[in-house]
């Protein structure tokens, strides 16, 4: 077997993803301020000095979490809205994604929920701001073309509409458990139920 090349990264890159699994719990758990890089680096069982070897800094390893999620969310969603599918089918697959999201990357999603507001002050997380625009013009853009479209109700306040699907999908990090006894795909159909044909039953 040829052993790998003196500049192999893999092993050091594992090794990265591993601190970032890591500091994303801990972050998730106790909160971007009550978590210090020693937490992180005892969790891991190494030195302070060591994971610097890493990240020059605690805001280094969260900017890396939090890119990482949002790159990747926000490239589905890009996608989903790009692909030509009818409005409902449309906002059906933004929600199951975002569902999936909180299944895939819950630390991420739990960290950035709680700490956002504090975030998008700091240069350095600007992007935030940026992404919650474009969040906001996706998902506004597909119930506009719904409702105009005939397969939403021309009643509905469209800026309501958003918030409550914006506010209402995400707190699912609250409770939801990934491995738990309720798969994200339950949960997802069950959402969209609730929300595209309501609770009352069409007999009453």
């Amino acid at each position: 077997m040829t052993p790998p090349p003196a500049d192999d990264t893999s092993g050091k890159s594992g090794r990265r993803t591993e601190l970032l699994d890591i500091a994303a719990t801990l972050f998730a758990e106790r909160g971007l301020r009550a978590t210090t890089v020693r937490d992180i680096a005892d969790a891991a069982g190494i030195l302070s000095g060591s994971l610097y070897h890493h990240f020059d800094s605690k805001e280094s390893i969260v900017d890396e979490i939090l890119r990482g999620f949002l790159d990747d969310l926000f490239g589905k969603y890009r996608e989903i809205v790009a692909s030509g599918l009818d409005s409902r089918a449309t906002l059906e697959a933004l929600v199951t994604t975002s569902y999936e999201a909180i299944d895939a990357s819950h630390s991420a999603v739990a960290i950035y929920q709680d700490e956002v507001k504090h975030l998008v002050a700091n240069e350095r997380f600007g992007y935030l701001s940026e992404l919650n625009t474009e969040f906001r013009e996706l998902w506004m853009g597909v119930l506009e073309a719904g409702v105009k479209d005939g397969s939403f109700r021309s009643d509905i306040d469209v800026e309501l509409a958003f918030r409550f699907l914006r506010d209402t999908a995400w707190v699912a990090v609250r409770w939801y458990r990934p491995g738990g006894s309720v798969t994200v795909d339950t949960v997802a159909k069950q959402y969209l139920s609730i929300v595209l044909d309501g609770l009352a039953s069409p007999h009453h």
